[in-house]
C-alpha cells in the first residue's frame, strides 16, 4: 500500500495534483493552511496505488510518496 503525504503549510492550492491523479482520490481541502491556500489531500489512501503522478506535477514539491 502507498502512503502520501503533503506539506499542506508549503501548498498553494494550485490543483494540478488533483488532475494528475488517476483514481480522481486527490482533492483541494475545505480547510486553509498558514498562507490562505486550500491545500489538496487525499480522499481515500486505501485506494492509492502508488504512481506519483500527483508528486511528479507538483510545482513546489509538497508531495511525498513512499511504497
Amino acid at each position: 500500500m502507498a502512503k502520501v503525504t503533503f506539506n499542506s503549510d508549503a501548498c498553494k492550492g494550485c490543483g494540478l495534483c488533483v488532475g494528475a491523479c488517476p483514481k480522481g482520490i486527490v482533492k483541494l481541502a475545505d480547510k486553509i493552511n498558514a498562507k490562505g491556500y486550500h491545500p489538496a489531500e487525499v480522499t481515500d489512501m486505501d485506494s492509492c496505488i502508488g504512481c506519483a503522478s500527483c508528486a511528479r506535477m507538483c510545482p513546489d514539491c509538497v508531495i511525498r510518496v513512499e511504497r
